[in-house]
């Protein structure tokens, strides 16, 4: 299969959760959304990306994860002293300083501006940059453009100060949102003094805590082409990295009042394909809330596989299709490939990917 310039991955998952807050506003309340008329629960894309950066961080044998911190220049001078030792701490921070500064990074009493993010081969570079004394703007910023971190090459980096060091992100995620209607409730709790006179009968403490039940449509891509550029068309790594991505999208959760409601669940239904044309988002689908007595996932996976062979009025093919329900569905045969497990999708799905970069 000879591949085309583009290929575009497209992951959908329909996931359930029980009462919640995962992902709050200012007010303490759970995110929601207008669409199709209705109040719809909404989980942002910055909430779940930030869930996906954790797992990386948790669970990638690859070691080029990023960090994002205003801390930039204590995290340099980390990797100062730990390729120089004869390097005091003060001289390793005076020296990450000056040198972040030359590469066009603005700090004030040794912290960035506004949080950076970068990758771990880069501040080793950096680190011996500053060692070396390499005082070349060009050279400096060159480092911080080259091997950037997986999850700086997804979800990319914008910096005020000096957009030339920006990356653009191969990734996009959709904000979360449900496939029916729904209403916020309230849960009125209190908190019992245990030292407490046993004749007070009141409360050490009275509070409430907002939520709401749901099940999510959600959506994310990766132009793959774009990808592979930033990786430095390293087909193996780009290869691995979406595999990483896509498990982590599937186990990944936002961790907001998640003590208080426990609500690790997981995806019923989660399909990927790869395009050539263009990325896919499929909540249309769910644009007409779902209205339903005997639960929302079965009606929702049904709804998607819908739409999954009705918008292929307006697309191409997708070049493969594959997926993992926990449900039985309609009209499973038209969609492509189904898998036991998420385990065997992700091998299937490397291996296919592997042989059109090879081919790219």
């Amino acid at each position: 299969m000879k591949m085309s310039k583009k290929i575009f991955l497209d992951v959908h998952a329909i996931q359930t959760l029980p009462p919640s807050n995962i992902n709050r506003d200012d007010t303490g309340s759970p995110k929601t959304a207008q669409y199709g008329g209705v109040r719809r629960a909404r989980v942002s894309s910055q909430s779940w990306k930030r869930a996906i950066r954790e797992y990386f961080n948790d669970n990638s044998k690859e070691s080029n994860i990023g960090i994002r911190t205003k801390d930039i220049v204590k995290y340099v001078a980390e990797k100062i002293a730990e390729i120089d030792e004869s390097i005091d701490k003060e001289n390793a921070f005076k020296i990450a300083e000056e040198t972040l500064n030359k590469a066009g990074i603005k700090t004030a009493k040794g912290k960035a501006r506004a949080l950076f993010f970068l990758a771990d081969t880069q501040a080793k570079e950096l680190a011996k940059a500053a060692i070396e004394d390499i005082k070349d703007k060009k050279i400096l910023q060159e480092i911080l453009k080259k091997n950037p971190a997986i999850d700086i090459a997804l979800f990319g980096r914008m910096v005020a100060d000096d957009p030339s060091l920006n990356e653009d992100a191969s990734c996009q995620v959709a904000h979360a949102i449900s496939t029916h209607s729904i209403q916020n409730e309230f849960d009125f709790f209190t908190a019992v003094d245990d030292l407490s006179p046993e004749d007070n009968a009141g409360a050490g403490m009275l509070g409430t805590v907002e939520f709401n039940s749901s099940t999510l449509y959600r959506y994310a891509n990766i132009a793959v082409h774009e990808f592979l550029k930033q990786l430095n068309n390293d087909k193996e790594l780009t290869t691995n990295a979406t595999k990483l991505f896509i498990e982590a999208f599937s186990n990944s959760l936002p961790t907001g009042k998640v003590n208080t409601f426990a609500n690790q669940t997981l995806p019923q239904f989660l399909l990927i394909t790869l395009r050539k044309d263009r990325p896919v988002n499929l909540v249309s689908a769910f644009e007409k809330p779902i209205k339903s007595n005997e639960g929302y996932v079965n009606m929702s996976i049904n709804k998607l596989v819908n739409e999954i062979i009705n918008v292929e009025k307006f697309t191409d093919s997708p070049l493969i299709t594959m997926y993992v329900s926990l449900e039985d569905i309609l009209n499973y045969e038209e969609i492509g490939e189904e898998k036991a497990n998420l385990k065997e999708l992700l091998e299937s799905f490397s291996k296919e990917l592997l042989k059109l970069l090879e081919e790219y």
